[in-house]
């Protein structure tokens, strides 16, 4: 068995798309799907600066058509049945073009739509977002709840992100719980809570529009890290997800059971690779950085039990 990790928001940087589009066929694809999001994905991902990226309507899109650029490249004649798929936060969109769920096209739409509609939300209320990592998981919810915030990501590894109102960070920051520190996030605001409201309701009318099938492949859910396996369960689950946590921790714990011969983080996959490595240290995880990396990578599956699936087939 195969895994394939795709990252979420605050992995990007700048120029992340240059070197993939020096290949003919991945500038191709690009331009493709930046017509049919009505996104301009080779700027963003070519000439746009650090700041222009890290605005949530750009950054959720440049991560999903990386991530399935890189699939692309691996993809293989002879596919293998044993692939397990998950995403982080937005890279759930990619996951479940690489299960077979979406077409590119439309992963990469639904995350320009999402991304859009998550930024507008972030505009009618001052929020924002801070990872506390280390100190007892339950003193630190605990110490949450009574600050009016939400534990909006659990990304294993002793580390909870908590999100809410500006003013009630704040509190946060001056009164950490025993034993944690404290890492205020540069994000517009509190993803994966109940200030996404009028997103969800946004993303749920797009997602309402687009065909989706049966996941091909196994396909983990953010909400509680099990194998999804119905078309209209990825659907409700994509929508619910964006005022739900994230559990990646719950992703981890089914990925280590899965026990796969060889896990692979696309790009941007600097972040995620050493959540994996710290997380579950016995597994061996590749990472994708640039196209230079997924040569050995194809070496690896070719020599298995044969390969990838084109996204999309």
């Amino acid at each position: 068995m195969f895994a394939l990790m795709a990252p979420g928001q605050g992995a990007q940087t700048p120029g992340m798309l240059a070197p993939w589009l020096r290949d003919p066929g991945c500038a191709e694809l690009v331009r493709a799907w930046s017509q049919a999001a009505d996104c301009d994905l080779v700027h963003l991902g070519t000439k746009a600066s650090a700041a222009e990226i890290a605005r949530t309507e750009n950054t959720q899109p440049l991560l999903v058509a990386q991530g399935l650029l890189a699939l692309e490249v691996l993809a293989e004649v002879h596919p293998a049945e044993q692939v397990v798929a998950a995403g982080h936060s937005v890279g759930e969109l990619t996951a479940a073009a690489y299960a077979g769920v979406l077409t590119p096209e439309d992963a990469v739409r639904l995350a320009v739509i999402r991304g859009r509609a998550m930024a507008l939300a972030c505009d009618q209320v001052p929020t924002s977002m801070t990872a506390v990592v280390g100190g007892d998981e339950q003193e630190v919810l605990a110490h949450l709840a009574a600050l009016d915030l939400t534990p909006a990501t659990y990304n294993g590894a002793g580390q909870i992100v908590a999100a809410g109102h500006v003013r009630d960070l704040e509190r946060l920051a001056a009164t950490p719980p025993p034993g944690a520190a404290l890492r205020p996030l540069p994000v517009a605001g509190a993803f994966h809570t109940r200030y996404m409201d009028s997103a969800r309701r946004t993303f749920e009318e797009a997602v309402a529009t687009v065909p989706f099938a049966d996941p091909a492949r196994l396909l983990l859910s953010n909400a509680d890290g099990n194998v999804v396996t119905s078309a209209q369960d990825v659907r409700r689950r994509l929508v619910d997800q964006l005022m739900l946590p994230v559990r990646w921790d719950l992703c981890l714990a089914t990925l280590d059971r899965l026990s796969p011969e060889l896990t692979v983080a696309v790009p941007p996959a600097k972040t995620l690779t050493n959540v994996l490595r710290r997380q579950l240290p016995h597994l061996e995880v590749l990472a994708v950085t640039t196209p230079r990396d997924l040569a050995p990578i194809r070496r690896r599956l070719s020599a298995e039990q044969g390969g990838l699936i084109r996204v999309g087939a």
